[in-house]
């Protein structure tokens, strides 16, 4: 990557980040984009390079912190041992559960979304979502469970909707029950939806 481009990048990066604190302590009806260029100290014009406005930059923060969780729990998958598609899957779903049990403000952003936020990064281009090596991290995953799995993407949709409507309340108010009491049927769920997805 060039000089001019890690430039860009980190523009966009701060942007982003800036906007997600913003959006998180303040909602997005109370944050203007002038609010998220000055905290990020970019020019007014900066911004509009890179998003139309502020609830685009909502959408792209979604796909963009959802590539991040996925990425982080991809990186410690391939730190194991695992060859099986199905302990695979079960070990970067229960990552994402660990990871937003400690991060409750990102579930709060991200859970309402979290499938939408996968589903757009493994579906569309690296230049539309900006998130070029989890793109190809994710196609790469897809296609290692893809020998066995009829459809992977649809598959891994429904598990990553499933896991997000079920686990908010789970973590944030222990109801119907706590994460850990409801991790077993979540995944009992899980293996089941990969069952049917396996090619006999």
């Amino acid at each position: 990557m060039g000089k001019a481009e890690a430039n860009k990048q980190h523009k966009r990066e701060s942007l982003l980040n800036t906007a997600f604190e913003l959006f998180t302590t303040k909602g997005i009806n109370n944050t203007s984009i002038s609010d998220i260029v000055e905290a990020a100290g970019v020019a007014k014009g900066t911004f509009y390079l890179y998003f139309k406005d502020k609830y685009d930059i909502n959408s792209k923060l979604v796909v963009h912190r959802a590539t991040m969780l996925f990425d982080s729990a991809l990186e410690r998958m391939h730190q194991q041992d695992l060859t099986d598609p199905k302990d695979r899957i079960l070990f970067v779903v229960n990552d994402i559960i660990d990871a937003l049990t400690k991060d409750k403000v990102l579930l709060m952003f991200i859970s309402k979304n979290l499938g939408l936020g996968f589903s757009r990064f493994m579906m569309e281009s690296p230049s539309v979502t900006g998130e070029e090596p989890v793109v190809e991290a994710t196609k790469e995953f897809l296609k290692d469970i893809g020998g066995s799995i009829s459809d992977p993407r649809l598959m891994m949709y429904m598990i990553i909707e499933l896991t997000g409507s079920s686990i908010y309340s789970a973590i944030l108010y222990d109801q119907p029950v706590s994460i850990e009491e409801l991790k077993p049927h979540l995944y009992a769920a899980i293996t089941s939806i990969i069952d049917q997805f396996t090619i006999k």
